[in-house]
């Protein structure tokens, strides 16, 4: 088990996702995370959305934490500055942990995806 830190980052009605393909599954999740020894849940998602995303991120608060698999923190967060989609974390060099593309989904459009967890899909609806 190991603690995640994740962003929801929102803008013009679009929510930052990493679509996922493994073994013919295809589902989404957030933006982030394991949370490194040292390292608290905030400064965990900021490095892995720098990774995953290729962008910096400040986070604005604490959405929610879920228990899965470890606590999963969810981060309200807004960009301050890169270029989306430039990641270069070693998921995206790594076959063997399927593909990894990060996009932007319509939040009207979020209930008809397989997004993980879907607590937060529900969370963010009642956000905007």
């Amino acid at each position: 088990m190991r603690n995640r830190g994740s962003a929801v980052i929102i803008q013009n009605g679009k929510v930052a996702l990493i679509k996922r393909t493994k073994s013919e599954e295809v589902y989404y999740v957030f933006p982030g995370g394991g949370v490194e020894e040292g390292e608290s849940p905030e400064e965990a998602t900021i490095r892995e959305v720098k990774e995953e995303l290729g962008v910096r991120i400040e986070n604005k608060y604490l959405l929610a934490t879920v228990q899965f698999q470890g606590i999963q923190y969810f981060y309200v967060a807004d960009i301050t500055s890169g270029i989306f989609g430039t990641g270069e974390g070693e998921e995206f060099s790594d076959p063997s942990r399927g593909r990894y593309e990060p996009t932007w989904v319509e939040i009207t459009a979020l209930s008809s995806l397989e997004v993980k967890p879907k607590q937060i899909v529900k969370l963010i609806q009642t956000l905007t």
